[in-house]
């Protein structure tokens, strides 16, 4: 008899009520550069709302709003009310918006003027005496990385990082350069008026509740540590698909490319998640050097041989949820000679004793099938199957996944016999959903971010020297796909171009198949 897929077996926990989540203390104000932009409106501001709604911003704290738009305060305030309506309609609460309307401030800014910056630290000392603040800030950059620089400098001159009259923190957003070499000289404007342990450099990805816990998975689990090895695991799959194309961003994309957008950041992030050795102790220094240790372990990739560990396409002409969508050298903006890749495939191979011969396959793309980001385990088959004789079909092996996105939760798969008295397997699943004990309490990843940040918690976030050892990882990469040639073409709605599908099948394996996720 052959195998058959069963129905998922749902296992999940009684709900355990809130998270047990501690408040932040510290008085503090935060000051939204770009607070006219869209990622204020869509992101930032709403998070900081839902904090609030949730009483875990301390009973002194102010946000003030800065940007080139020549909004009032009773304007900003205004601009401010849409977007929580618009982006967290179930959170909005009028009373609880009069009190909290009455925190936001804004003040117009020319970002590389020093007279500016010096109006801004006036008003800002304003609102510390009024809220009695203690001169603790927060600075968000909610710009285009373009601007990064410009905005530090200006902060920096006009005094605004001081330390003598309580704390000050930096909150970046990715990318961290588009090089090394940028990487580094924003590293360098940082560092002249910051010390390393006031920036926080965000990676979204990491604010998932999902990979945060893949440490506690691993590491309080002992049926799983053991066999967290070359010896059990066969390979690894990390998947960031989304089903959306550009989405007029067609500006920054052209200039970044699937890899920088993705790999560099995000996917790299997830894999030193999985690969990394159990720290010392559970803070985030230790968490944080263990996950460079990775990096450095990663092979360097033999740009002679590219074809043999990367795969690139550019998605075309196709159909996604039921509607077609044109191809990405049609999008708004984007040239119509464009090479750009919007997808990328590539193994990776973590040189160290615990990894050693284990291919991690990587790949992330736009106009796929489906949006899903996912991380598959998929430990080595059964040294030997006594059940060929009476089976038909092969059982297949193990899978250990964390559901990144839509559907926050962890999932593991094993085969039993069907019920009867024929010899048949069922393939079946124990999954855990966050959704399902969570009772609306699951924190998305701005407000875990910007919670940490203002706690002083640089777990989630990521240090300067990891930027920089996945950057020399990647930038001969980047320099070698430009001799490469024109990107394969791959269909919108498709699971990508054919290249990545030879990529892995010359291994013996294959992709997990984006339209059965």
């Amino acid at each position: 008899m052959s195998s058959e897929i069963h129905p998922k077996l749902n296992v999940t926990q009684p709900n355990s009520g809130e998270h047990t989540v501690e408040p932040v203390s510290d008085p503090f104000v935060l000051v939204i550069y770009g607070a006219s932009g869209d990622l204020a409106a869509r992101k930032v501001l709403p998070s900081i709302y839902k904090l609030y709604r949730r009483d875990l911003l301390p009973e002194k704290f102010a946000v003030m709003g800065v940007a080139r738009t020549g909004f009032s305060d009773d304007s900003f305030r205004a601009a401010m009310l849409d977007a929580v309506k618009r982006y967290v309609p179930e959170t909005f609460d009028a009373d609880s918006w009069n009190d909290f309307a009455g925190r936001l401030y804004y003040q117009p800014i020319q970002y590389d003027s020093d007279e500016s910056g010096k109006l801004l630290g006036k008003r800002l000392d304003e609102i510390d005496k009024a809220f009695g603040i203690r001169g603790n800030r927060v600075f968000y950059i909610a710009l285009p990385p373009m601007l990064y620089e410009t905005v530090i400098d200006n902060i920096g001159g006009a005094g605004l990082a001081r330390k003598e009259h309580g704390w000050t923190r930096i909150i970046i957003e990715k990318p961290f350069g588009n090089s090394l070499k940028t990487s580094r000289s924003l590293t360098n404007t940082l560092h002249k008026y910051f010390e390393e342990n006031q920036i926080f450099r965000i990676d979204h990805y990491l604010g998932k509740e999902t990979v945060q816990n893949i440490l506690m998975f691993r590491f309080a689990n002992a049926i799983y540590e053991p066999i967290w090895n070359r010896r059990y695991i066969d390979h690894v799959q990390i998947t960031a698909a989304e089903s959306l194309g550009i989405e007029h961003r067609a500006g920054y994309y052209e200039s970044a490319g699937v890899i920088r957008d993705m790999f560099q950041n995000h996917i790299l992030q997830l894999l030193a998640l999985v690969a990394m050795e159990p720290p010392a102790r559970f803070e985030a220094e230790e968490v944080r050097n263990e996950k460079t240790k990775v990096f450095r372990s990663i092979r360097p990739f033999d740009t002679k041989k590219l074809d043999e560990s990367w795969a690139v396409g550019q998605y075309v002409v196709g159909i996604v949820d039921g509607k077609p969508v044109p191809d990405y050298r049609s999008e708004k903006d984007v040239p119509p000679n464009s090479n750009t890749p919007t997808f990328a495939a590539g193994v990776f191979h973590v040189d160290n004793w615990r990894w050693q011969g284990v291919p991690f396959f990587l790949r992330s793309g736009k106009r796929l099938a489906r949006g899903i980001t996912e991380i598959a385990i998929q430990f080595k088959a059964a040294p030997h199957l006594m059940f060929d004789r009476v089976l038909a079909g092969y059982a297949g092996p193990n899978v250990l996944v964390f559901r990144i996105k839509p559907d926050e939760g962890i999932m593991q798969s094993f085969f039993t016999k069907v019920p009867g008295s024929r010899l048949c397997l069922q393939q079946v699943r124990m999954e855990f959903s966050y959704e399902s004990v969570s009772s609306g309490a699951v924190f998305d990843a701005y407000q875990k971010v910007l919670i940490d940040c203002m706690s002083g918690d640089h777990m989630l976030f990521v240090r300067q020297d990891g930027v920089e050892l996945t950057w020399e990882l990647l930038d001969p990469v980047l320099s070698a796909l430009n001799g490469f040639g024109p990107p394969a073409p791959y269909a919108s709605g498709s699971e990508g171009p054919a290249n990545a599908d030879r990529l892995i099948s010359k291994t013996g394996r294959d992709w997990r198949r984006l339209a059965e996720l």
